[in-house]
Formats: C-alpha cells, structure tokens, sequence
C-alpha cells in the first residue's frame, strides 16, 4: 500500500491551489498555500481533512459559490484530478449539509458523481450519507442504472458500512438490509470493477448480518450472471473464516467425516522475527466425497495476557472418500505495518468447513536487544 506522501503531498496542495487560482486570481489562497507546508506529520485522512478545511477556508460564500469555483476548475484545469479530489469533494459535501438545504444537497450528489471519475467520490459520499441516509440512498438508487461504470461503482463503494479510510455512517451498520437494493442493482454488472465493489460490500454487510448476508447471495444465485458465482465467494470470506455453516453450506462445504493429523509444528520456540512452519493430514473417513475449505488459525498473544485468533486461507479441495492429503505452510512473525506482535504464547490450529483442529501451542520470543 502506498504511503501517505505518495498519495497527498506538496504537489498535491499546490496543484489545488493553482486550480482553485485559476478561477479565483484575485483569492490569497492563503490556508491552501500554508497547508502545503504542513502536511510532513500527518495520516492520509488527515491530509484530505487540512486540505479540504484550507479549501473551506480559501473560497467565501455558501455552497453555490463553491460549487461554482469546483465547476470552473473542473472544466478548465488539467490537473484537477487524482489524489486533490478527495478534499475538493469532501468541501462539497461539507458545505451542502451545513445549509441544510435539499437544493444544496443534490446538486452535490450530482457534483460528487461529475468527480468520482477523476479519482472517487466515495469518502465525501459519507457526509451526505449521515446527514440524510434516506435522500441519498434514493438518488443512489439511480446510479446504479448510470451508464458511467465509475458512477455505479460509487453507488456500491460510497455505501460500504466498513469503506477503508473513510467516516463511519452508523445507519449502514444498524440497518440492516439499508444497501441491498443497491447490491442488487448491481451484482450482475458487465463491469468488473463494478462487482468486485459489490462483492466487498456484501462482506462488510456479513460482518455484522451475517444471516442477511448469506440471504441475499443465495437469492442471486437462484438467478446468476456469469460472474455471481466468483462474487459471492469473494463476499462470503469473512463469513467462511469465520465457520459461518450458511455461508459454507451456500458455497457447498458441507460437513464432512475426517480425521486430522496435525497441526505438527517444526519448533515450539520461534524467534520474535522468524517463521514457523507446520504440516498436516486430512483423511476423509466418510463415505461420500468431501468438498473441503480449508484455512489455518494464528491465536496470537495480546500484551494483555489475552489470545485474539486471526484466520489465514490455505486451500480449497475435494477428497473422495479414503482419500488423504498434506497441507504445509510457513507463517512469518516478521514485522508489518498492520500487525504488532507480542513474545508469549501463540498457537496454531487448522481449520475445515470451519471445524478447528486441536491448537499446537509455541512461543514467541521477545526481541533482540538493540
């Protein structure tokens, strides 16, 4: 994943300044000018938000002088695209709900769908979402028959309850089922792009509806595209890390007779940034053939003294019956940006059609002095 200064930097706030002069010549541009020297310290998120208050702060008057400037710059600066995007439509958004207005608030969904091709719209679609849900989701409702692939992606990625990088909108989490009529608009899309969104939606739906989740693929699945089959299980993983029996059913891991052998582990002490390695043996003793999810668990060591489970994809596979087979997999402890690891016990377990298999238990060492 690119770093933050690859994505917002200098060159980013200057080229919206030069843009936003272009409109405005006679403007200071002074808080857009000052934010180009401040953005050394911060996240990506907190880039976009200094840019967008300097922005805010740069261009007078309500929201239809602002819309205007964007407009104008939009049609008249060549650089007025990629990563400057974020803060322009999030000053958007910010001042249509701060005039409360229903004028306001639809010109800038319709604003936010002129830019989403220039980089996305998605982070400022949440401001309008929380302010009105229900507005926004009706003029949604007609994106997704847009003929612009990049407009009905947002209407899918900009309602994400669990969109990286972006606000919360509570309503996403606590309604269920807000969102699928634009899941279903859109699941049979010609655009890959298109339902790969959808299908991540459908996953962040299953982390808290797991039931509603499972629902809505089964009824795509009564009625498929050519590709529904690929979506939904990319929008299931959560739910077949997870063991949810629906999901595994839906995806046809049914419950299986077996008999494994492991996890064996090749050390039981692992040093703080090496690797441990572990093998098994699955055996299907049932009588009929066995389709077979296969994944591994880490049960890693809180500075707590408590134990969280993070579960890792292995490997998919069907065994006729009296068949075995090995599986093998080396697991880093070296450190990663996403992930911070605490010497102390740790264990491994494997996990089938979401049934664990006993945990094989080491210890993770602490690090080498410096």
């Amino acid at each position: 994943m690119p770093f933050a200064d690859e994505l917002i930097n200098g060159y980013t706030a200057q080229s919206l300044t030069r843009a936003i002069h272009a409109v405005l010549p006679g403007a200071e541009l002074a808080s857009l000018r000052a934010a180009a020297q401040q953005l050394g310290p911060l996240r990506l998120r907190e880039r976009a938000d200094l840019l967008t208050n300097a922005l805010l702060a740069d261009v007078p008057g309500g929201y239809a002088e602002l819309a205007r400037v964007v407009r104008a710059a939009q049609d008249g600066a060549p650089v007025f695209r990629g990563w400057l995007i974020w803060p322009v439509t999030s000053a958007i958004a910010t001042k249509a709900v701060a005039e409360h207005g229903d004028d306001a608030f639809d010109d800038a969904m319709e604003l936010l769908t002129d830019l989403t091709g220039r980089l996305t719209s998605e982070f400022a679609l949440r401001t309008l979402l929380r302010h009105d849900l229900d507005r926004a989701l009706g003029i949604i409702a007609q994106w997704t028959r847009s003929p612009d692939p990049d407009v009905r992606r947002l209407a899918s990625e900009g309602t994400r309850p669990y969109l990286p990088w972006s606000i919360r909108v509570p309503e996403l989490i606590t309604r269920p089922g807000a969102t699928v009529a634009v899941l279903d608009a859109l699941y049979g899309d010609e655009s890959e792009y298109v339902r790969r969104s959808v299908a991540n939606h459908l996953n962040d739906v299953s982390r808290d509806h797991a039931d509603l989740a499972v629902t809505t693929a089964r009824r795509w699945l009564t009625a498929p595209a050519p590709a529904t089959g690929r979506l939904v299980r990319h929008g299931m993983r959560t739910l077949v890390k997870r063991g949810h029996p629906g999901a595994l059913d839906l995806l046809g891991f049914a419950p299986a007779t077996l008999e494994i052998d492991g996890p064996v582990l090749d050390r039981t002490t692992v040093p703080f940034d090496g690797n441990v390695r572990f093998t098994a043996t699955i055996r299907n003793v049932g009588a009929a053939k066995a389709r077979l999810a296969i994944d591994y668990v880490v049960h890693h060591h809180r500075a707590n003294g408590s134990q969280t489970a993070k579960t890792f994809k292995l490997t998919t596979r069907t065994l006729a019956p009296g068949e075995t087979m090995g599986v093998s997999r080396e697991h880093s402890f070296r450190p990663i940006t996403t992930r911070r690891y605490h010497p102390g016990p740790h264990a491994v377990a494997l996990q089938v059609n979401g049934v664990a298999s006993a945990p094989a238990v080491f210890e993770l060492e602490s690090p080498a002095p410096q």
